[in-house]
């Protein structure tokens, strides 16, 4: 079964307080985005890549990476106004046939091959598979701004991407989140706990390094963990 990993890129990111989305910005003599783009390409156990962005960076995008690849790139198609809008292109474009899916956050650049391996080892035997790492931190639940539970840290782990499934599951739980009209915006593994309760999602360790870059504190984190490993 093909593995075709999706970079996730339709964000805005407003939060960094840039002219241009933060997949655009230069992280240690590339953008962002071909970080994860150029991993995906590289990687033995990925027989294709696509991306997935906002219609108005179309021919941005396409232009930084249509020369990547070395063949595995698929394309580049237009995204929606929210994240399960984007996965819902992904599954258009790229989840055709019998393969599966590894959809991944644009603005995680140092995600490693290691995880990759995983991920793509753990698809062998499990229809869906999330990347995570064990919280370090106790994790409370506020609510009105006091805390109203403190739950076990050894149970909570801090999600990552990618996130991956069969194709045809993933399909078939956007469907019937499309049909619901309570459906609330979450990610892909939410959109299946909720509407495919009887998959389990089945967790591989993730990195520290593959942090997701939100404010202009994380770009410089990435760069020098990008010029340390050089």
């Amino acid at each position: 079964m093909k593995n075709i990993a999706v970079v996730l890129a339709g964000g805005t990111g407003r939060r960094m307080g840039t002219d241009v989305p933060k997949q655009f910005l230069p992280l240690s003599g590339r953008t962002v985005v071909e970080h994860s783009v150029d991993l995906f390409c590289a990687h033995p156990a990925i027989d294709g890549v696509g991306v997935v962005v906002h219609r108005d960076h179309l021919g941005l995008m396409r232009s930084l990476v249509g020369h990547h690849g070395g063949g595995k790139l698929l394309g580049v198609v237009e995204g929606g106004a929210e994240r399960c809008h984007s996965s819902l292109a992904a599954i258009e474009a790229f989840g055709g046939g019998d393969c599966n899916l590894l959809l991944h956050d644009a603005a995680r650049p140092l995600l490693d091959a290691a995880t990759i391996s995983r991920v793509a080892d753990a698809l062998r035997l499990h229809e869906a598979v999330a990347v995570a790492t064990p919280s370090v931190d106790t994790i409370l639940v506020v609510e009105d701004g006091r805390i109203t539970g403190v739950p076990p840290r050894a149970s909570m782990w801090c999600a990552q991407t990618p996130q991956a499934f069969r194709a045809a599951l993933l399909r078939e739980a956007y469907r019937l989140a499309m049909a619901d009209p309570s459906f609330a915006a979450t990610d892909d593994c939410g959109v299946v706990m909720r509407y495919m309760p009887h998959v389990p999602i089945h967790i591989v360790q993730g990195s520290p390094r593959n942090f997701k870059i939100t404010n202009p504190g994380d770009l410089r984190r990435a760069e020098l963990e990008t010029d340390n490993n050089q």
